[in-house]
């Protein structure tokens, strides 16, 4: 969307809606944040109503909001000896919610998050809905305003443990029916919580404790190099020459 598109939906949708809708735009993309609640009502007006006509679903996808705003990587702060010289030790899956490293204005955990097109007028919006409880993730399943959402939802329940209220059939899609967490969470660890291998005495395949260690990766330095510093002056006057 254009600026100007963008600000004429933001200002249908304050009309409509009022506080029920915070809204924010980035990029010219607006997202709409709305509660739990709200959900059916307004996906149901937004598809239905001349003013919006978002007929077209494109994606529901889960968020876990756990470390944000935080990095597992020191850069330009780091000394230039030692094998793990940028690493915090504070990678994703190595602390909970509660015990999180660092104190952000982030007071919810987990969000779904949905993706909307209006082919009548050019038009796309994101919705964003906060879990209440971190433990227990909630969400209305949005099936009954959109049929395409049934499999957006289970990969969400799936991946992130993001419960849809009302969908027909909640049920992992991309993990084994007896896998263990949620694999985007992101305190699951890494290497997994199971692993899997053919037992030959017992002739099928048996699942075990994991058995890889965890270990930090070389770490990713950002340095100020008179060579990078050269070519960055050069490529400001090529712009301004331009």
């Amino acid at each position: 969307m254009t600026d100007t598109q963008s600000n004429s939906l933001a200002g249908r949708l304050t009309a409509r809606f009022g506080d029920t809708l915070k809204l924010s735009i980035v990029r010219n993309e607006i997202t709409a944040e709305l509660a739990a609640a709200d959900l059916i009502a307004v996906a149901t007006a937004l598809r239905d109503e001349a003013p919006f006509r978002f007929g077209v679903f494109i994606d529901i996808c889960g968020v876990d909001y756990l470390g944000y705003g935080q990095t597992e990587w020191d850069t330009e702060s780091v000394s230039g000896t030692g094998f793990s010289r940028g690493v915090e030790g504070e990678a994703m899956g190595r602390f909970t919610w509660a015990n999180r490293p660092r104190d952000v204005d982030q007071p919810r955990r987990f969000a779904s998050v949905v993706h909307l097109l209006s082919l009548e007028n050019n038009q796309r919006i994101r919705l964003r809905v906060f879990c209440e409880d971190d433990s227990l993730p909630v969400v209305p399943s949005l099936t009954g305003v959109w049929a395409g959402a049934n499999w957006f939802e289970r990969e969400a329940f799936d991946l992130y443990g993001i419960i849809y209220e009302g969908h027909p059939d909640l049920r992992r899609l991309l993990t084994d029916y007896g896998f263990v967490g949620h694999p985007f969470r992101k305190d699951f660890p890494l290497i997994g919580n199971v692993e899997v291998r053919y037992d030959p005495e017992q002739k099928r395949v048996v699942y075990e404790p994991v058995s890889i260690e965890p270990r930090v990766l070389v770490p990713r330095v950002i340095r100020d190099d008179a060579d990078l510093l050269q070519a960055k002056a050069e490529a400001a006057d090529n712009w301004r020459n331009n």
